[in-house]
């Protein structure tokens, strides 16, 4: 018995679409439903409607954070893909030792969060913390401070961490990139008289500008799942100048057991995280086909 043609593909599908049901769906769908409630994890459930959404509108903190991750965001956008932008410029410059540079810029990547965290933390640690020795061999005393306990200060402090560890990624990206601009252009380009840095504001960096956007995107979306940074290295702190959604919501469910409230925050996070990308996609399809080549 031969089997249906217009089954066939949906057999294959079902064992991935099963995969995905359970580990993506279902828990969308129940996070969905308990943001709903009012429950501690492992009590009674008592349905409370809106109330979360109402009490999450409310919420300064929640708003607060938000602010911070957006902050967060413009200056991961700034120190990872506008330096990993420049870092692949000079990469794709076919020079001796550039092998070697681009592994070394790309090692952090490799490294497991939590140990990057750790590393950095013992950096901007203010008693015996890398950055403030240097501060004081180089004279910079008024310069020194308590990097991850100064609240004007942990922010950017965390994002030079996330701009350390993935300058090396989006470099990777844009690098490769680089390759695919055809070498009859380039060498037009060089015939008409242009330099190294000619060549790459005017030539190289419009011809990839579907990586750039590519990369927005994910550095974008990537900010709002931040969360191992934070944790480890203040964990909201100090007075919650580096609180974000994730580290927020994680709190109110672990912490302090609001398992319904942490939902709905997530909804909303989820929500804003979607939205953005929707709107982000739409705005760049609407764009001219000549305006993003």
């Amino acid at each position: 018995m031969k089997p249906n043609r217009r089954v066939t593909p949906y057999l294959f599908l079902m064992p991935a679409m099963a995969v995905f049901g359970f580990a993506v769906l279902f828990p969308v769908i129940m996070t969905f439903a308990y943001s709903f409630t009012e429950w501690n994890g492992y009590g009674a459930m008592t349905f409370v409607g809106i109330d979360n959404y109402v009490r999450a509108a409310g919420d300064t903190i929640f708003r607060d954070s938000f602010t911070h991750v957006l902050i967060y965001i413009a200056a991961t956008i700034l120190l990872e893909v506008v330096v990993g932008l420049i870092l692949a410029g000079l990469v794709s410059v076919k020079r001796r030792g550039s092998l070697w540079f681009r592994v070394a810029i790309f090692t952090p990547v490799m490294l497991p969060m939590v140990v990057v965290a750790v590393l950095w933390a013992f950096v901007y640690n203010n008693d015996f913390g890398l950055l403030n020795a240097a501060l004081q061999n180089f004279g910079l005393e008024d310069l020194q401070r308590v990097w991850l306990g100064d609240t004007s200060t942990a922010l950017l402090a965390v994002s030079v961490v996330s701009g350390w560890v993935y300058a090396g990624f989006y470099m990777t990206i844009f690098y490769a990139a680089f390759n695919q601009v055809p070498a009859e252009v380039i060498e037009a380009a060089r015939l008409d008289g242009a330099g190294e840095w000619q060549l790459f504001r005017r030539v190289k960096v419009p011809m990839i500008r579907n990586a750039i956007t590519v990369a927005l995107l994910l550095c974008i979306t990537g900010g709002f799942q931040g969360f191992d940074l934070f944790y480890v290295m203040t964990n909201g702190g100090p007075y919650g100048a580096t609180e974000i959604p994730t580290t927020y919501l994680v709190k109110s469910v672990f912490t302090f057991g609001n398992v319904g409230y942490g939902s709905a925050m997530a909804v909303v996070l989820t929500a804003v995280v979607v939205g953005l990308g929707l709107i982000f996609t739409r705005v760049n399809r609407e764009k001219p086909e000549g305006a993003r080549r």
